[in-house]
């Protein structure tokens, strides 16, 4: 319909080595990911083949230590990464996020034996992660889960169940968050369990309004023992692994949003250049060329406060306040940008011929996963003017 062709973001990227790792996942993005994103995401089916792929690429580990396995990479290269896989598809951007957030606990606070016995095949070895923390009964208060681990011997042994876990079922591990100790967040402690441990088991998926090639599900722990060398960090800890892990995973969403957004834009420009109306390309109409100009200003921002976030973060310094804020403003652009490029493409824009409207079914899980964007608003605003007075 239109000769115009989406341009490639331009990227500002540190080393010679990272425009070559973005030019590796532009490639496997238009070869191996987007040709078949609309068809397997109607169909609800999960793209295994392409994690192994991005496993054998090098892909699942970017930012950890090569010494296992990683990519030695920093979050602002590790980010614009997952940007352009999720423009490809959600599910993978997302699934690679996850994944990551999942390998943290171990790369961060695991003991060195524990590095070495299980990190290299958690980061390059075909593996795929799963993050439980999340529950039937608390989600956005997650100090008060109820999933417990009691000690017996050597051995801790788990029963609860976990909610709304993005691979739940199909994981090779998890790292699960549980109770250990008394109320609150100082009795929470982590373990790293084996997707095949006896008693461990997924619900049948969730049936979702989007992103339906991502399987999310309960996962039932019903006495499931776990030697005491899978416990990550120390006994109550658990609470603040998993905090942590949330500041660099919304850094996560935050990439995957924009890159959701960016390809929407993409589609809305190459349709407005190519429908005529009333003589003209309807680009040349003043209402869209403005909605264009605001889309496009959103996404830039958007952009630049991920990417100052992840700066810090590189640098060692505190990045929580701007992890928040990406997070909240990256994902509300991406609802608002694949919304309006329904409104672009009018009537066409409403039909699955087009992916517009799966951009803008899967963008409204982004301001929900990993704290709403209501609890990112309580974030900011305690780093702003301080904790509630209660």
């Amino acid at each position: 319909m239109s000769d115009r062709d989406p341009q490639p973001v331009e990227r500002q990227l540190p080393t010679d080595e990272a425009r070559d790792l973005i030019s590796l996942v532009r490639e496997i993005a238009q070869r191996e990911i987007a040709p078949q994103a609309a068809e397997e995401e109607d169909a609800g089916r999960f793209p295994r083949e392409v994690f192994t792929l991005l496993s054998a690429s090098g892909l699942l580990g970017l930012v950890y230590d090569s010494e296992y396995g990683g990519g030695d990479q920093p979050y602002e290269v590790y980010l614009q990464v997952l940007e352009e896989l999720a423009a490809a598809r959600l599910t993978v951007g997302l699934g690679v996020s996850v994944h990551t957030l999942a390998s943290y606990a171990l790369a961060a606070y695991g003991t060195k034996q524990q590095q070495v016995e299980h990190l290299s095949a958690m980061l390059g070895g075909g593996l795929l992660g799963a993050y439980c923390l999340s529950e039937p009964a608390s989600g956005s208060d997650a100090a008060s889960l109820r999933t417990k681990a009691v000690r017996d011997g050597d051995d801790w042994v788990i029963n609860g169940t976990k909610a709304w876990i993005t691979h739940g079922g199909i994981a090779d591990f998890y790292t699960v968050m549980a109770r250990t100790g008394g109320e609150g967040s100082h009795g929470i402690t982590a373990f790293l369990v084996p997707g095949d441990a006896e008693g461990l088991s997924g619900a049948v998926p969730e049936k979702k309004m989007g992103m339906k090639g991502s399987p999310t599900a309960q996962v039932h722990f019903d006495d499931v023992r776990v030697p005491d060398e899978r416990r990550l960090g120390d006994e109550g800890q658990g609470f603040a692994i998993a905090l942590s892990a949330l500041d660099s995973g919304r850094l996560g969403i935050a990439a995957c949003a924009i890159g959701l957004a960016q390809a929407a834009l993409d589609e809305a420009v190459v349709y407005a250049t190519g429908r005529r109306q009333f003589g003209h390309p309807i680009s040349d109409f003043q209402g869209l060329r403005f909605m264009i100009a605001d889309m496009a200003t959103q996404i830039e921002a958007g952009r630049a406060l991920y990417l100052a976030a992840a700066r810090l973060r590189d640098a060692g310094r505190p990045f929580a306040k701007q992890a928040a804020m990406a997070k909240l403003h990256c994902t509300d652009t991406a609802m608002k940008v694949t919304t309006d490029a329904v409104q672009i493409l009018g009537g066409y824009g409403y039909t699955a011929d087009f992916p517009v409207e799966r951009y803008m079914r899967e963008a409204k899980v982004l301001q929900i996963v990993e704290g709403t964007n209501q609890i990112q608003r309580m974030v900011i605003a305690r780093h702003v003017a301080g904790p509630e007075s209660r």
